[in-house]
């Protein structure tokens, strides 16, 4: 008998769970970005209107910026596990705040389950048109021949192009210097109007600069070459593999959230991105490349890049503060 009743309990346990899942979501989601309006949050943005007409709930996005994407994840920290609260970020959330800061309002590793990848933007490493190099052993042997005459933008300690920078100083015996900037906008403006002769951006936001000519790229970051630039070589082609960085961008749920729920999120955010029109309309023509992979996916990106970004910020003498 006691067997009978344990064995009812498990059916009811997973019809429940089944039920659940096929009731979610019955009131709208809201899905927080800690970044600033008309960033990413463009892309999240159409996302969510592809989600509310899958759900036939509205899906709300929220901007929640500041202190380096803190504020929106300890948001979504502390928001109820139910699925209804969900953060949209990128890798600085998981991977570089926990190398720059000494407390975090949250735990990278147990205050979020993983929900779906989204999308990916590659790195370009840029130069001045003025500047007369053309890859990345040419600037090298520019700037040891120019000690402390080259310099970079930097728009965030501990970003991804400070880390190469950096690393590029280090390793390669060279003395590029750091001038503070307030964002990716301001640092490639400088670059064009020769303030500055070096920087990093995004493919998304670099690519009309290099397109109009006023900015060159000396190396793609990323694994592959960019389709718009095949002549370009990667940074591991040239010889500098240390230099690899990749921007992505996924989904997370607050740690607690069912399964069921979470599995279905991220089902239906796959779903969206296997969209062809979508994928052309609203990724592809910013510059993103769309990044297909469930929550194992994401766990294992933000492990591999967690591995990574402890070596580089070692190299780059970057502590916790």
């Amino acid at each position: 008998m006691k067997w009978m009743l344990v064995l009812i309990g498990l059916v009811f346990t997973c019809v429940g769970a089944q039920a659940q899942t096929q009731r979610f979501p019955q009131k709208p989601v809201k899905i927080i970005v800690p970044y600033p309006p008309g960033g990413m949050d463009i892309l999240y943005r159409a996302l969510a209107v592809e989600l509310s007409n899958k759900w036939g709930q509205p899906v709300i996005v929220e901007n929640r910026a500041g202190a380096d994407s803190r504020i929106g994840a300890e948001a979504v920290a502390n928001a109820a596990p139910d699925g209804y609260t969900i953060l949209a970020t990128g890798d600085f959330t998981f991977v570089a705040n926990r190398f720059l800061f000494a407390k975090l309002p949250y735990d990278p590793d147990k205050s979020f389950v993983p929900v779906s990848l989204v999308a990916q933007t590659e790195m370009f490493l840029l130069a001045s048109q003025s500047l007369p190099v053309n890859d990345l052993r040419e600037l090298v042997a520019y700037a040891r021949a120019h000690p402390k005459q080259l310099s970079f933008g930097s728009f965030s300690k501990g970003s991804q192009a400070d880390l190469a920078f950096l690393m590029l100083n280090k390793r390669e015996g060279i003395d590029l210097l750091a001038v503070p900037y307030k964002g990716i906008g301001p640092v490639l403006a400088g670059m064009a109007g020769g303030e500055i002769q070096l920087g990093m951006g995004g493919t998304n936001v670099a690519e009309p600069l290099i397109q109009a000519k006023k900015l060159k790229v000396l190396a793609m970051t990323g694994s592959s070459r960019h389709p718009h630039f095949p002549n370009v070589k990667t940074a591991t082609e040239q010889g500098f593999p240390y230099l690899i960085s990749r921007l992505w961008y996924g989904v997370f749920a607050p740690a607690g959230t069912p399964s069921a729920v979470v599995n279905k999120i991220s089902a239906d955010v796959q779903a969206v991105l296997a969209n062809k029109e979508f994928v052309e309309t609203k990724i592809a023509s910013r510059g993103i490349r769309p990044l297909s992979g469930n929550a194992e996916d994401l766990a294992r990106r933000i492990a591999e890049d967690v591995a990574r970004g402890e070596q580089a910020f070692k190299e780059a003498g970057i502590k916790p503060e």
